[in-house]
Protein backbone atom coordinates (compact mmCIF):
# COMPACT_ATOMS: atom_id res chain seq x y z
CA UNK A 1 0.00 0.00 0.00
CA UNK A 2 1.35 3.28 -0.85
CA UNK A 3 1.80 5.63 2.11
CA UNK A 4 1.21 9.65 1.69
CA UNK A 5 5.01 10.34 2.18
CA UNK A 6 5.77 7.80 -0.68
CA UNK A 7 2.90 9.58 -2.67
CA UNK A 8 4.61 12.99 -1.73
CA UNK A 9 7.87 11.87 -2.71
CA UNK A 10 6.77 10.42 -6.26
CA UNK A 11 4.77 13.87 -6.97
CA UNK A 12 8.05 15.76 -6.14
CA UNK A 13 9.97 13.21 -8.64
CA UNK A 14 7.47 14.41 -11.58
CA UNK A 15 7.61 17.53 -10.67
CA UNK A 16 11.47 17.71 -10.88
CA UNK A 17 11.37 15.71 -13.90
CA UNK A 18 8.72 18.18 -15.55
CA UNK A 19 10.88 21.15 -14.82
CA UNK A 20 14.32 19.14 -16.18
CA UNK A 21 12.38 18.77 -19.24
CA UNK A 22 11.47 22.65 -19.58
CA UNK A 23 15.04 23.56 -19.07
CA UNK A 24 16.09 20.79 -22.15
CA UNK A 25 13.51 21.28 -24.34
CA UNK A 26 12.46 25.25 -23.63
CA UNK A 27 12.77 26.63 -27.38
CA UNK A 28 11.18 23.14 -28.34
CA UNK A 29 8.54 21.79 -25.93
CA UNK A 30 6.52 19.90 -28.42
CA UNK A 31 9.10 17.26 -28.21
CA UNK A 32 8.54 17.76 -24.26
CA UNK A 33 5.00 17.16 -24.57
CA UNK A 34 5.88 14.55 -27.03
CA UNK A 35 7.65 12.07 -24.80
CA UNK A 36 5.11 12.61 -21.82
CA UNK A 37 2.62 11.58 -24.42
CA UNK A 38 4.46 8.46 -25.46
CA UNK A 39 5.74 7.41 -21.70
CA UNK A 40 2.95 8.59 -19.39
CA UNK A 41 5.09 11.06 -17.37
CA UNK A 42 8.11 13.32 -17.23
CA UNK A 43 9.43 10.90 -14.67
CA UNK A 44 9.30 7.81 -17.05
CA UNK A 45 11.63 10.34 -19.45
CA UNK A 46 14.37 9.51 -17.56
CA UNK A 47 14.30 6.35 -16.46
CA UNK A 48 15.19 4.97 -20.22
CA UNK A 49 18.62 3.40 -20.48
CA UNK A 50 20.53 4.72 -23.07
CA UNK A 51 19.34 1.56 -25.73
CA UNK A 52 15.27 1.93 -25.03
CA UNK A 53 16.41 5.88 -25.32
CA UNK A 54 17.32 5.64 -28.69
CA UNK A 55 14.69 3.36 -29.94
CA UNK A 56 12.47 6.02 -28.81
CA UNK A 57 14.57 8.91 -30.47
CA UNK A 58 16.97 7.01 -32.87
CA UNK A 59 20.89 7.13 -32.22
CA UNK A 60 21.41 10.87 -33.17
CA UNK A 61 19.12 12.81 -31.03
CA UNK A 62 21.12 16.09 -30.06
CA UNK A 63 19.65 15.98 -26.86
CA UNK A 64 20.41 12.65 -25.90
CA UNK A 65 23.47 13.69 -23.60
CA UNK A 66 21.36 15.59 -21.45
CA UNK A 67 18.11 13.31 -20.24
CA UNK A 68 20.15 11.51 -17.59
CA UNK A 69 19.42 11.39 -13.78
CA UNK A 70 21.63 14.20 -13.11
CA UNK A 71 19.66 16.58 -14.95
CA UNK A 72 16.61 15.79 -12.64
CA UNK A 73 18.42 15.77 -9.70
CA UNK A 74 19.96 19.81 -10.51
CA UNK A 75 16.25 20.14 -11.09
CA UNK A 76 14.97 19.29 -7.82
CA UNK A 77 17.79 21.31 -6.03
CA UNK A 78 16.65 24.31 -8.10
CA UNK A 79 13.24 24.12 -7.22
CA UNK A 80 14.05 23.76 -3.43
CA UNK A 81 16.20 27.10 -3.83
CA UNK A 82 13.08 28.76 -5.56
CA UNK A 83 10.65 27.74 -3.04
CA UNK A 84 12.66 29.32 -0.06
CA UNK A 85 12.08 32.59 -2.16
CA UNK A 86 8.68 32.33 -2.76
CA UNK A 87 8.83 30.79 -6.18
CA UNK A 88 6.74 27.57 -6.87
CA UNK A 89 6.66 25.31 -10.03
CA UNK A 90 3.80 24.53 -11.70
CA UNK A 91 4.47 21.33 -14.18
CA UNK A 92 2.16 20.00 -17.04
CA UNK A 93 1.13 17.04 -16.08
CA UNK A 94 -0.37 18.83 -12.88
CA UNK A 95 -3.62 19.39 -12.09
CA UNK A 96 -3.20 23.10 -11.73
CA UNK A 97 -1.41 23.12 -14.60
CA UNK A 98 -3.25 26.54 -16.65
CA UNK A 99 -5.87 24.43 -18.74
CA UNK A 100 -6.44 26.99 -21.29
CA UNK A 101 -2.77 26.66 -21.87
CA UNK A 102 -2.61 22.99 -21.96
CA UNK A 103 -5.03 22.84 -25.41
CA UNK A 104 -2.09 24.75 -27.26
CA UNK A 105 0.79 22.23 -28.76
CA UNK A 106 3.92 23.96 -28.09
CA UNK A 107 2.73 24.47 -23.95
CA UNK A 108 5.69 24.81 -21.79
CA UNK A 109 6.75 21.68 -19.51
CA UNK A 110 5.94 23.62 -17.02
CA UNK A 111 6.01 27.51 -15.19
CA UNK A 112 7.99 29.28 -12.36
CA UNK A 113 5.25 31.28 -10.22
CA UNK A 114 5.31 34.21 -7.94
CA UNK A 115 2.10 34.92 -5.93
CA UNK A 116 0.39 34.45 -2.61
CA UNK A 117 -2.89 32.25 -4.17
CA UNK A 118 -2.69 28.90 -4.56
CA UNK A 119 -2.12 28.11 -8.12
CA UNK A 120 -5.05 26.11 -9.25
CA UNK A 121 -7.11 29.50 -8.22
CA UNK A 122 -5.48 31.46 -10.64
CA UNK A 123 -7.21 30.57 -14.02
CA UNK A 124 -10.15 32.12 -14.29
CA UNK A 125 -11.91 33.57 -17.46
CA UNK A 126 -8.95 35.95 -18.47
CA UNK A 127 -8.06 38.32 -21.34
CA UNK A 128 -4.70 38.86 -22.85
CA UNK A 129 -3.81 42.82 -23.66
CA UNK A 130 -1.12 43.34 -25.27
CA UNK A 131 0.66 46.06 -27.32
CA UNK A 132 3.43 48.49 -28.07
CA UNK A 133 5.89 49.87 -26.00
CA UNK A 134 5.76 53.44 -27.67
CA UNK A 135 2.04 53.79 -26.63
CA UNK A 136 0.22 56.91 -27.79
CA UNK A 137 -2.27 58.57 -25.57
CA UNK A 138 -4.88 57.22 -27.82
CA UNK A 139 -4.15 53.47 -26.83
CA UNK A 140 -3.30 54.47 -23.26
CA UNK A 141 -6.73 55.69 -22.98
CA UNK A 142 -8.62 53.16 -24.70
CA UNK A 143 -6.23 50.05 -22.91
CA UNK A 144 -7.41 51.86 -19.84
CA UNK A 145 -11.30 52.40 -20.98
CA UNK A 146 -10.76 48.53 -21.83
CA UNK A 147 -9.41 47.49 -18.86
CA UNK A 148 -11.98 49.77 -16.74
CA UNK A 149 -15.16 48.02 -18.39
CA UNK A 150 -14.06 44.65 -17.90
CA UNK A 151 -13.87 45.52 -14.17
CA UNK A 152 -17.58 46.94 -14.13
CA UNK A 153 -18.78 43.22 -15.16
CA UNK A 154 -20.17 40.58 -13.23
CA UNK A 155 -17.25 38.31 -14.07
CA UNK A 156 -14.20 40.52 -13.39
CA UNK A 157 -12.00 38.34 -15.53
CA UNK A 158 -8.54 38.09 -15.38
CA UNK A 159 -5.86 40.78 -17.14
CA UNK A 160 -3.03 38.76 -18.89
CA UNK A 161 0.19 41.00 -20.27
CA UNK A 162 3.43 40.86 -20.73
CA UNK A 163 5.04 42.98 -18.16
CA UNK A 164 6.73 45.48 -20.50
CA UNK A 165 6.52 49.01 -20.73
CA UNK A 166 3.42 50.98 -22.92
CA UNK A 167 0.70 48.99 -23.42
CA UNK A 168 1.42 45.91 -21.01
CA UNK A 169 2.34 48.14 -17.89
CA UNK A 170 -0.97 50.50 -18.06
CA UNK A 171 -3.01 47.11 -19.00
CA UNK A 172 -1.90 45.83 -15.44
CA UNK A 173 -1.52 48.97 -13.63
CA UNK A 174 -5.25 49.80 -14.66
CA UNK A 175 -6.46 46.54 -13.09
CA UNK A 176 -4.78 46.80 -10.25
CA UNK A 177 -6.47 49.93 -9.50
CA UNK A 178 -9.46 48.46 -10.37
CA UNK A 179 -9.64 45.67 -8.38
CA UNK A 180 -9.38 42.99 -11.15
CA UNK A 181 -6.56 39.95 -10.81
CA UNK A 182 -3.90 40.52 -13.42
CA UNK A 183 -1.13 38.04 -14.46
CA UNK A 184 2.41 39.55 -15.86
CA UNK A 185 4.39 36.43 -17.75
CA UNK A 186 8.23 37.47 -18.24
CA UNK A 187 10.91 36.95 -20.53
CA UNK A 188 13.44 36.47 -17.98
CA UNK A 189 13.68 33.95 -15.10
CA UNK A 190 11.73 33.77 -12.21
CA UNK A 191 13.92 35.86 -9.82
CA UNK A 192 14.19 38.90 -11.90
CA UNK A 193 11.74 41.64 -13.00
CA UNK A 194 12.43 43.51 -16.65
CA UNK A 195 12.20 46.41 -16.98
CA UNK A 196 13.43 47.10 -13.21
CA UNK A 197 11.47 50.66 -14.22
CA UNK A 198 8.37 48.29 -13.79
CA UNK A 199 9.72 46.72 -10.16
CA UNK A 200 7.13 48.10 -7.73
CA UNK A 201 4.00 47.09 -10.25
CA UNK A 202 5.60 43.67 -10.63
CA UNK A 203 5.97 43.06 -6.80
CA UNK A 204 2.78 45.05 -6.57
CA UNK A 205 1.27 41.83 -8.39
CA UNK A 206 3.17 39.31 -6.53
CA UNK A 207 1.69 40.18 -3.67
CA UNK A 208 -1.74 40.39 -4.56
CA UNK A 209 -4.50 37.68 -4.04
CA UNK A 210 -5.23 36.29 -7.20
CA UNK A 211 -2.50 37.94 -9.15
CA UNK A 212 0.57 36.14 -10.41
CA UNK A 213 3.46 36.74 -12.14
CA UNK A 214 5.10 33.82 -14.05
CA UNK A 215 7.65 32.72 -16.69
CA UNK A 216 8.84 29.02 -18.13
CA UNK A 217 12.48 30.20 -18.17
CA UNK A 218 14.63 28.85 -15.85
CA UNK A 219 16.66 31.16 -13.19
CA UNK A 220 19.33 33.02 -14.54
CA UNK A 221 17.92 33.33 -17.99
CA UNK A 222 18.59 36.94 -19.69
CA UNK A 223 15.97 39.58 -20.76
CA UNK A 224 16.72 38.55 -24.44
CA UNK A 225 14.43 39.61 -27.93
CA UNK A 226 14.38 35.62 -28.53
CA UNK A 227 13.13 35.12 -25.06
CA UNK A 228 10.20 37.71 -25.61
CA UNK A 229 9.46 35.80 -28.89
CA UNK A 230 9.01 32.70 -26.76
CA UNK A 231 6.96 34.19 -24.15
CA UNK A 232 4.52 36.01 -26.24
CA UNK A 233 2.77 31.96 -26.91
CA UNK A 234 2.26 31.81 -23.21
CA UNK A 235 0.21 35.15 -23.26
CA UNK A 236 -1.44 33.72 -26.39
CA UNK A 237 -2.31 30.65 -24.83
CA UNK A 238 -4.04 31.93 -21.85
CA UNK A 239 -6.46 33.02 -22.48
CA UNK A 240 -9.59 33.10 -24.77
CA UNK A 241 -9.31 36.14 -26.16
CA UNK A 242 -6.10 38.60 -26.95
CA UNK A 243 -6.83 42.56 -27.55
CA UNK A 244 -4.04 44.31 -29.83
CA UNK A 245 -4.28 47.89 -28.58
CA UNK A 246 -1.18 49.31 -30.24
CA UNK A 247 1.66 48.09 -32.67
CA UNK A 248 3.59 48.80 -35.80
CA UNK A 249 3.37 46.51 -38.65
CA UNK A 250 5.85 44.46 -37.13
CA UNK A 251 5.79 43.91 -33.61
CA UNK A 252 5.52 41.83 -30.84
CA UNK A 253 2.09 42.17 -30.47
CA UNK A 254 1.10 41.36 -33.52
CA UNK A 255 2.91 37.89 -32.96
CA UNK A 256 1.38 37.32 -30.17
CA UNK A 257 -1.88 37.89 -31.73
CA UNK A 258 -1.10 35.67 -34.56
CA UNK A 259 0.11 33.02 -32.18
CA UNK A 260 -3.80 33.43 -30.30
CA UNK A 261 -5.47 32.61 -33.45
CA UNK A 262 -3.41 29.36 -34.77
CA UNK A 263 -4.86 28.89 -31.77
CA UNK A 264 -8.41 29.11 -32.26
CA UNK A 265 -8.43 32.16 -30.04
CA UNK A 266 -10.81 35.55 -30.63
CA UNK A 267 -8.24 38.26 -31.31
CA UNK A 268 -9.89 42.10 -31.40
CA UNK A 269 -7.36 45.35 -32.52
CA UNK A 270 -8.25 48.72 -31.75
CA UNK A 271 -8.86 50.63 -35.46
CA UNK A 272 -6.36 53.45 -35.81
CA UNK A 273 -5.46 56.34 -38.28
CA UNK A 274 -4.18 54.57 -41.69
CA UNK A 275 -0.91 57.13 -41.37
CA UNK A 276 0.00 56.42 -37.65
CA UNK A 277 2.75 53.93 -37.51
CA UNK A 278 1.52 53.17 -34.23
CA UNK A 279 -1.75 51.71 -35.80
CA UNK A 280 -0.75 49.66 -38.57
CA UNK A 281 -0.47 46.05 -37.25
CA UNK A 282 -4.06 46.81 -35.64
CA UNK A 283 -5.25 48.09 -39.40
CA UNK A 284 -3.24 44.98 -40.52
CA UNK A 285 -4.73 42.17 -38.65
CA UNK A 286 -8.15 43.49 -39.37
CA UNK A 287 -8.01 43.81 -43.13
CA UNK A 288 -6.85 40.06 -43.27
CA UNK A 289 -9.60 39.22 -40.79
CA UNK A 290 -7.62 37.76 -38.12
CA UNK A 291 -8.84 40.41 -35.68
CA UNK A 292 -12.36 41.64 -35.03
CA UNK A 293 -12.30 45.75 -34.61
CA UNK A 294 -13.17 47.56 -31.41
CA UNK A 295 -15.62 50.18 -32.30
CA UNK A 296 -16.99 50.42 -28.63
CA UNK A 297 -16.33 49.12 -25.17
CA UNK A 298 -20.04 47.88 -24.87
CA UNK A 299 -20.08 46.31 -28.40
CA UNK A 300 -16.33 44.43 -27.39
CA UNK A 301 -17.73 43.40 -23.57
CA UNK A 302 -20.80 41.83 -25.43
CA UNK A 303 -18.32 39.84 -27.78
CA UNK A 304 -16.00 38.84 -24.94
CA UNK A 305 -19.00 36.69 -23.11
CA UNK A 306 -18.75 39.44 -20.68
CA UNK A 307 -22.53 39.81 -19.46
CA UNK A 308 -24.03 43.48 -18.57
CA UNK A 309 -21.75 46.06 -17.74
CA UNK A 310 -22.45 47.81 -14.49
CA UNK A 311 -22.05 51.56 -15.01
CA UNK A 312 -20.87 52.80 -11.91
CA UNK A 313 -22.30 56.36 -11.48
CA UNK A 314 -19.26 58.97 -12.87
CA UNK A 315 -18.56 62.09 -10.86
CA UNK A 316 -18.43 65.37 -13.19
CA UNK A 317 -15.48 66.81 -13.70
CA UNK A 318 -16.19 70.15 -11.86
CA UNK A 319 -17.48 67.74 -8.95
CA UNK A 320 -14.44 66.26 -8.87
CA UNK A 321 -12.12 69.39 -9.05
CA UNK A 322 -14.29 71.35 -6.38
CA UNK A 323 -13.37 68.00 -3.96
CA UNK A 324 -9.91 68.85 -4.65
CA UNK A 325 -8.90 71.88 -4.65
CA UNK A 326 -12.09 73.82 -2.70
CA UNK A 327 -9.76 74.76 0.05
CA UNK A 328 -7.41 76.01 -1.80
CA UNK A 329 -8.45 77.53 -5.23
CA UNK A 330 -11.00 80.27 -6.22
CA UNK A 331 -14.36 79.27 -7.78
CA UNK A 332 -13.53 81.16 -11.34
CA UNK A 333 -10.09 79.38 -11.02
CA UNK A 334 -11.62 75.68 -10.76
CA UNK A 335 -13.73 76.63 -13.71
CA UNK A 336 -11.20 77.68 -15.54
CA UNK A 337 -9.48 73.76 -15.25
CA UNK A 338 -13.06 72.41 -15.76
CA UNK A 339 -12.79 74.02 -19.08
CA UNK A 340 -9.56 72.69 -19.65
CA UNK A 341 -10.70 69.29 -18.89
CA UNK A 342 -13.31 69.41 -20.97
CA UNK A 343 -11.52 70.72 -24.07
CA UNK A 344 -8.79 68.22 -23.52
CA UNK A 345 -11.57 65.34 -23.44
CA UNK A 346 -12.80 66.55 -26.49
CA UNK A 347 -9.83 66.83 -28.38
CA UNK A 348 -7.29 64.26 -27.23
CA UNK A 349 -3.83 65.22 -27.96
CA UNK A 350 -4.27 69.46 -27.73
CA UNK A 351 -0.92 71.01 -26.81
CA UNK A 352 -1.00 73.31 -24.26
CA UNK A 353 -0.36 76.11 -27.39
CA UNK A 354 -4.03 75.04 -28.75
CA UNK A 355 -5.36 75.42 -25.42
CA UNK A 356 -4.33 78.80 -24.85
CA UNK A 357 -5.77 80.02 -28.30
CA UNK A 358 -9.20 78.10 -27.60
CA UNK A 359 -9.60 79.30 -24.61
CA UNK A 360 -7.97 82.95 -24.56
CA UNK A 361 -5.92 82.14 -21.36
CA UNK A 362 -2.61 83.25 -21.34
CA UNK A 363 0.14 80.61 -21.46
CA UNK A 364 1.55 80.71 -18.05
CA UNK A 365 -2.14 80.42 -16.99
CA UNK A 366 -2.49 77.10 -18.69
CA UNK A 367 0.77 75.81 -18.21
CA UNK A 368 0.60 75.89 -14.40
CA UNK A 369 -3.18 74.94 -14.67
CA UNK A 370 -2.35 71.63 -17.02
CA UNK A 371 0.27 71.10 -14.24
CA UNK A 372 -2.13 70.86 -11.24
CA UNK A 373 -3.68 68.90 -13.10
CA UNK A 374 -0.88 66.64 -14.50
CA UNK A 375 0.27 66.32 -10.46
CA UNK A 376 -3.01 65.44 -9.31
CA UNK A 377 -3.22 62.51 -12.32
CA UNK A 378 -6.08 63.77 -13.87
CA UNK A 379 -4.63 64.62 -16.90
CA UNK A 380 -1.40 63.27 -18.83
CA UNK A 381 1.40 65.49 -20.90
CA UNK A 382 3.94 64.47 -23.02
CA UNK A 383 6.93 65.25 -24.21
CA UNK A 384 5.53 67.86 -27.03
CA UNK A 385 2.84 68.72 -24.71
CA UNK A 386 0.08 67.17 -25.97
CA UNK A 387 -2.56 66.29 -23.58
CA UNK A 388 -4.68 63.50 -22.29
CA UNK A 389 -7.46 62.64 -19.69
CA UNK A 390 -6.15 60.09 -17.49
CA UNK A 391 -9.17 58.00 -17.11
CA UNK A 392 -8.26 55.86 -14.15
CA UNK A 393 -8.27 59.14 -12.16
CA UNK A 394 -11.28 61.05 -13.13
Amino acid sequence: MITCLQKKMKHQEEKASLCALGRIFGFEPKIALALIANLGSAENVFSLDAKELDRLTGPYFKYKGQICPQAVEQAAEELFRLERQGIRFCGYTEDAYPPLLKECEDAPAGLYIRSISPIKDLWKDSISIVGTRDISPYGREWCSRIVDAAAGTPERPLIVSGLALGTDIEAHRTALDRGLPTIGVMATGPESIYPVRNRDTAERMAATPGCALLTDYPPGTAPLAIHFLRRNRIIAGLSRSTILVESKIKGGGMATCRLAFSYNRDVYALPGRIDDLRSQGCNCLIREKIAEPITSVDTLMSSLGLKAVSRRNRTSFLEILTGCYSKTLPADKIGMMNDILQLIRSERGITLEEISRKTGLGYGQISEMTGMLEIEGFICIDLLQRCSINYKNV
